[in-house]
């Protein structure tokens, strides 16, 4: 059987559901759906971490901070969370008990790589995950390339 094409997605209330135009999540989903169903299978683990884990009220609160002037990280350290407080082992984990040892993985993100080869799953291909930005987002994402090390 081919190597699985996998999207680890950090939920996103704001995107996902209420099509927020300040993030890239909803499009990245819809995105990584798409790619799953045209690489003829893959795994979709959508992981309950919204907030890059700090939670739905957090992030609100980020965006309170992020309107005056603050990038997300910037926001996230004021608040006094860690840049990304997301734990990636429970996707290793998900991962291991599907018999998935080895995946191709959707992702800008190498801290998702590595977190995943450190839970024992081989990535054995990094799958570019890059979409046009939009007004509202351009910052966002030049945030994430510049100060986060996503590969955009």
């Amino acid at each position: 059987m081919a190597i699985p094409l996998v999207r680890l997605h950090s939920e996103c209330l704001t995107g996902d559901v209420l099509g927020s135009l300040k993030c890239d999540c909803g499009p990245q989903l819809k995105a990584a759906i798409a790619a799953i169903e045209a690489s003829g299978w893959g795994i979709l683990l959508y992981l309950r971490q919204e907030g890059r884990g700090i939670g739905l009220i957090n992030k609100l609160r980020a965006y309170a901070l992020q309107d005056q002037g603050f990038d997300t990280v910037d926001a996230n350290t004021r608040l006094g969370f860690a840049v990304d407080a997301r734990n990636f082992a429970v996707a290793g984990r998900m991962l291991t008990l599907l018999g998935q040892k080895t995946v191709r993985l959707l992702t800008n993100n190498p801290d998702k790589v590595v977190a995943l080869q450190a839970s024992g799953i081989t990535v054995a291909e990094r799958v570019a995950h890059k979409l046009p930005p939009n007004p509202h987002n351009e910052r966002y994402l030049a945030t994430k390339r510049d100060r986060t090390g996503h590969q955009l």
